[in-house]
């Protein structure tokens, strides 16, 4: 008993999944910043009464620290798909579903290129346009729904009708935007290899699907602290995070007005919403993780649920015999919710109420179709406590915790770590491929070194980049801000820029066709020197075409054969187009045979010159330094 005793003062805190967390300090002390408040500090969580010390960030002027009014917020404006994509529109296409009737209208970007060129078309997770969030999103799937509900099926989650060889209009409409047979998608829900989070509850939603056989996913997650944002704050993150292409958000929220949060995030989500039921359960006890039991849990899980939350994150795989192995870890347990869940297993010396009720928990998932991710609350956080047993454990019990929900039809994925340098990366992607059976994997990061607070969103795009590579599903964003603060607007979009970049990157890998396409794409506009296009087929335009635009801002320079960099005379595209052009100018096949024309030629007048550097005759014998009769001819003078 005594060691599994100490093992709690011994848990810390150096990541989660969202960015929260505290820093570790000597001496016992942990500072609490804007991104966590005590109760939901992993570090103090474990370690029971220490010294904090709190404070707060400094705020914009035009960010909310805190709602007046939860029941009517003063929304932020938020730039205009127009502005953020100059030269794209949101198109939509048209598929009918055949059983229902119910035609579909599948959103996409269409970038407008110049002169011939064909327009370019690229996924689109924005959602509609223009909309205030008073108001809140149309309810795309109201019909969908209802006519689902009027069958009087058993269950309703979309891995019970793919069994039944059913393709539902949520399949349709991924089927749609991943370009892909409909009855693929509908076969690899089935098989559990892919899911689509879509609450009955949440009829703002526009389908999308999570698998390693599609394209790689991004979440970005987002929510209030107790000291920091607001309602307003949160919303306006979410439609700026899917409007740089995030496809999936998590509320995280542990401050004030937690549900009513959720509430206007989920009418104003077009993307499959999760949370961390724990964390509300938790302030429903004042923030003590003695006072949890199933019951307040299980209360949680279902107001959640009838609000339409897509997705839960619970951390059932933090068993109480796993706790002491996390003793000689050099940062503990590092996850809020395992945290929690280990705090409350030392106190009683009982088993994790989550794992105790998996069954009850899949029955309420049965009745609205929620997803579960489950959660990694032993994932390593620092570079030297990557691949341990711990970690290994907890993997191995997810894998029968996936089983046991598929058995019940309740569609399931399984997040990872956390720190983990690049050479031990494969073999977690391999141990959840044969553990988990192949379901869906969900990683943060990983993050691949520890080195660099402020720059996070790097070390770990090029962990994310590599797993997705390997298969992993749905990459978890981090922002620079993460082990700092709580990230704001613009860390949001630095966030899911960078990992929009490591999908992208990962699906290339993959060889996935449209990837590929669209490097083709924007790799010919920079070779034709089409600035404009360039721009508008980046992930960020404006950003690109200001960076172009500090050295060179006259609209001539928009169409000039250079950039700032290599100048006119130095650009190897600007050579390498002139190549070109003089072998079509003097009938030359292409390039290549112009070139070696011209390498035919300078030997000639290498072995015609003759002349040594000091300009002697000789005959023919090795050792001759060429010299152009230009030069030559100006030396003798």
């Amino acid at each position: 008993m005594a060691s599994v005793q100490a093992t709690a003062i011994l848990i810390s805190s150096a990541v989660t999944k969202n960015g929260n967390t505290t820093a570790c300090l000597p001496l016992g002390f942990v500072i609490s910043r804007a991104a966590c408040k005590k109760e939901f500090c992993a570090h103090s969580m474990a370690s029971g009464a220490r010294a904090t010390l709190t404070f707060d960030p400094p705020t914009r002027t035009n960010q909310k620290k805190h709602t007046v009014d939860p029941s009517s917020p003063d929304f932020l404006p938020l730039p205009s798909f127009e502005q953020c994509f100059p030269k794209s529109t949101k198109e939509y296409r048209e598929v009918k579903h055949e059983e229902s009737g119910h035609v579909l209208k599948v959103p996409f970007r269409r970038v407008h290129l110049s002169g011939d060129e064909p327009g370019f078309d690229n996924y689109d997770t924005s959602g509609p346009q223009n909309i205030s969030p008073r108001v809140g999103l149309p309810k795309l799937r109201k019909e969908w729904v209802d006519r689902r509900e009027k069958l009087g099926t058993p269950r309703y989650t979309q891995m019970y009708y793919a069994k039944q060889g059913i393709i539902t209009e949520e399949m349709l409409y991924c089927a749609a935007r991943e370009k892909l047979d409909p009855e693929f998608v509908r076969s690899e829900v089935a098989r559990g290899r892919a899911i689509i989070p879509s609450n009955k509850k949440h009829l703002e939603l526009e389908p999308m699907i999570v698998g390693r056989n599609f394209l790689v996913k991004v979440n970005a997650n987002i929510g209030n602290s107790a000291v920091a944002s607001s309602i307003e704050e949160e919303v306006y993150k979410v439609q700026w995070a899917t409007m740089w292409g995030a496809d999936t958000v998590m509320d995280l929220s542990t401050g004030r007005h937690i549900h009513e949060t959720r509430e206007w995030i989920l009418r104003n989500s077009a993307v499959p919403v999760g949370t961390v039921p724990i964390y509300q359960a938790l302030e429903k006890v004042n923030g003590i993780a003695e006072n949890l039991s199933w019951e307040v849990f299980r209360e949680t899980l279902i107001e959640q649920a009838e609000q339409g939350v897509d997705y839960f994150t619970i951390h059932a795989g933090v068993l109480l015999r796993y706790i002491p192995l996390t003793a000689k870890r050099m940062t503990g347990i590092v996850s809020r919710g395992g945290s929690i869940h280990a705090k409350w297993c030392l106190t009683y010396h009982k088993e994790n109420f989550a794992y105790e009720h998996w069954d009850d928990i899949l029955d309420i998932c049965n009745q609205y179709d929620v997803a579960l991710s489950i959660g990694d609350g032993l994932r390593p956080g620092s570079i030297y406590d990557a691949n341990d047993t711990a970690q290994f454990a907890e993997l191995l019990t997810q894998g029968e915790l996936t089983r046991r929900a598929w058995e019940k039809d309740v569609q399931v994925m399984n997040e990872g770590p956390g720190h983990i340098p690049m050479h031990k990366i494969p073999e977690n992607m391999q141990k959840q491929l044969e553990w988990c059976n192949e379901a869906p994997f969900y990683t943060l990061g990983p993050l691949t070194t520890d080195i660099a607070p402020g720059y996070d969103h790097i070390t770990s795009a090029i962990g994310a980049a590599n797993i997705g590579a390997l298969g992993t599903a749905l990459l978890c964003y981090v922002t620079p801000k993460e082990h700092l603060g709580l990230p704001n607007r613009d860390d949001v979009k630095t966030g899911v820029i960078a990992y929009k970049i490591s999908a992208h990157a990962a699906d290339l890998a993959k060889g996935h066709p449209h990837a590929q396409a669209w490097d083709d794409a924007l790799s010919k506009a920079r070779f034709e020197f089409r600035w404009m296009d360039q721009f508008a087929l980046s992930l960020d335009p404006m950003t690109a075409m200001s960076f172009h635009d500090e050295t060179l801002p006259s609209e001539g320079a928009k169409v000039a054969h250079f950039c700032s960099m290599c100048g006119p005379k130095f650009c190897s595209m600007k050579i390498t187009e002139d190549v070109r052009k003089y072998a079509e100018e003097h009938g030359y096949g292409n390039a290549e045979e112009a070139v070696q024309h011209g390498m035919d030629a300078m030997s000639a007048e290498f072995l015609a010159a003759r002349k040594t550097i000091s300009g002697e005759q000789h005959g023919e014998v090795g050792g001759e330094i060429y010299l152009p009769a230009s030069y030559i001819s100006s030396s003798e003078r």
